[in-house]
């Protein structure tokens, strides 16, 4: 295909949907719609004669999930799928001027496997049926794409690579990248002819997303779905709304898209209806989304960080929060630990997978009231990405810039029939997130802090893993607390090794049943067999001045290491971290 040509002549328009499409006329069988390359030919082939009578100017070849991973099956299967699917569609433009584009979808991650390698095969196996043109669809980040297009011109310089990414209405992956930063990490390769979107959204959504397109000197391109689907049964649906579809579409021909097509929920009538639609002479273009009133809002700076930038040594300290609706405790507590001198309070997120009142709304509760920075802590057990970032607009708005991101603690066995725990993303993905939502924030960016474990029996590859949370967008960490001397001296190489701010973890220890406890029960906590030896027979006052002074002692050990000091409050004893905090003020 002459892309240049093409797209000089006119918009180009890509087919619609197939695996929707395809449960739509012929259910559920086989299981996987590019199965049926090799099962039920002639459906397939019907299918791409039934989008090429409807206008479309290219059409995908039945292989979005043609991968081993997708389909379950061994290498030369896919080879088989492939090659069938690459027959039927050449068939099926015969004696026409339909382009057929080689479609390649994501490879779903899997720990340990080399998904580069069978991108290359994929590829390939393309390449030596005589594929030209290479569509890479429904991508949510960039890895290994300006590789795969550069081999691709490598071996065919006349080829058409097109990348396009599914990205949600907020503007932002399933992996929490945005739009800015797709396009800079790909918009400058000269192996990559067209840059675009499709799925996860419908076409209104989509104009929305083109609008943030900035700085591309590229084609655009933009296939959505037809809609939001409805579940009926066990069964998705989309309703048909192919003339909306074509009309909204239309459109996007004056925000720059020239390359056009459909995807879930799509049918050859919505493409044949846009394919009108696009020959139409449209008058100017009205603007799609009227300007928005702008009202005023204080900015509130972090002034937790700019103590840290300072080079000011501060005092971070965590209380549990409550498991009822009785907030006094928790207050007092936090008001106690603030007039002591504390430069935040840490707030757990339903620690030990166990209910607890919302971090989040507690840290805008003393933020408000106390005038105290808080640190809510960030699991990734409960949220998908879509609350994720609704909660972290509502914490910006607060002025609460700070949190602590941690994949979180499982869900009980026992308790897994019944309570289901989300996990669509880690810790670190959500650091990335957290980064790219920096342009969004009227009081941003959020700094984000990182847990890191002192206890690791591993503790390079605890190094390795943290560097990697650096690179992915956390500022600093937060450390288990220190009770022996190999985790004092795993803190001083971590300060030798990583770059970022480093809160030292400083617990209490307030009786001997308490550091058997920790010992046995509580997951990157190490406590000496000394330091437990000298709490056993103790009485609770002398384990308090103990505690005081042990705890006094290992922070002082910890300061020539450390930016601040993370102190875990024992049992809501807020007076032991007031008097270890007075002693290091001392």
């Amino acid at each position: 295909m002459d892309l240049k040509n093409k797209l000089t002549n006119g918009p180009l328009l890509f087919d619609g949907a197939m695996g929707t499409y395809y449960v739509e006329k012929f259910g559920h069988e086989p299981e996987y719609c590019e199965m049926a390359n090799l099962d039920s030919p002639h459906r397939i082939e019907d299918i791409h004669r039934e989008y090429v009578s409807a206008g479309a100017g290219a059409i995908k070849t039945n292989t979005f999930g043609a991968n081993t991973l997708s389909l379950e099956c061994e290498e030369g299967r896919i080879s088989e799928i492939i090659h069938a699917a690459w027959a039927i569609a050449q068939r099926a433009v015969s004696g026409t001027n339909t382009a057929v584009f080689a479609d390649i979808g994501p490879i779903p991650y899997s720990k340990d496997y080399d998904a580069f390698s069978e991108y290359l095969s994929i590829v390939d196996t393309f390449l030596e049926l005589g594929a030209e043109n290479f569509l890479f669809e429904t991508f949510s980040s960039t890895e290994y794409l300006v590789e795969l297009a550069s081999h691709i011109k490598q071996e065919l310089p006349s080829a058409a690579v097109f990348c396009s990414f599914a990205v949600y209405p907020d503007g932002y992956t399933r992996e929490g990248i945005s739009i800015s930063r797709l396009i800079s990490e790909i918009g400058g390769s000269p192996d990559i002819d067209v840059f675009g979107f499709n799925c996860a959204c419908g076409p209104a959504h989509m104009a929305k997303l083109v609008t943030e397109v900035q700085g591309l000197d590229k084609p655009l391109s933009a296939m959505p779905n037809a809609g939001y689907p409805t579940l009926v049964g066990n069964r998705t649906y989309y309703e048909n709304n192919s003339g909306y579809y074509a009309e909204a579409m239309a459109k996007l021909r004056f925000q720059g898209v020239s390359v056009f097509g459909g995807c879930c929920g799509t049918t050859p009538e919505h493409i044949k209806k846009l394919a009108a639609e696009l020959k139409k002479s449209s008058p100017s273009p009205s603007a799609l989304y009227p300007s928005e009133q702008s009202f005023e809002q204080n900015v509130i700076e972090n002034s937790l960080w700019k103590k840290l930038d300072g080079g000011r040594r501060v005092f971070a300290v965590e209380l549990d929060p409550p498991a009822n609706s009785d907030i006094s405790k928790f207050m007092r507590g936090a008001r106690i630990l603030r007039d002591a001198g504390a430069d935040a309070i840490t707030i757990a997120d339903c620690p030990i997978s166990r209910a607890r009142a919302d971090s989040s709304l507690l840290a805008c509760k003393i933020r408000r009231e106390l005038g105290i920075d808080p640190i809510p802590h960030m699991t990734c057990r409960d949220r998908n990405i879509i609350a994720t970032k609704a909660l972290l607009l509502g914490l910006n708005i607060e002025g609460v810039n700070n949190v602590l991101v941690v994949t979180g603690d499982p869900v009980p066995t026992a308790e897994r029939g019944t309570i289901k725990s989300v996990f669509n993303f880690n810790s670190m993905v959500l650091a990335s997130f957290i980064r790219e939502l920096g342009s969004e924030l009227q009081n941003g960016p959020f700094k984000v802090f990182g847990a890191l474990n002192l206890n690791a029996r591993n503790f390079d590859s605890q190094l390795r893993h943290a560097q990697d949370k650096l690179a992915h967008g956390v500022d600093g960490f937060l450390t288990q607390p220190v009770h022996s001397e190999r985790a004092l001296d795993n803190l001083k190489l971590a300060r030798r090794e990583l770059g970022g701010k480093i809160l030292g973890g400083v617990m209490p220890i307030v009786s001997y049943k308490n550091a058997c406890y920790m010992n046995s029960e509580i997951a990157g906590i190490n406590v000496s067999e000394d330091i437990t030896r000298q709490y056993d027979g103790l009485n609770r006052d002398e384990a308090s001045r103990l505690a005081v002074r042990l705890t006094t002692e290992i922070a002082e050990s910890m300061s020539g290491f450390i930016d601040g000091y993370y102190m875990i409050t024992p049992f809501s004893r807020t007076d032991l971290i007031c008097e270890i905090m007075q002693n290091l003020r001392r």
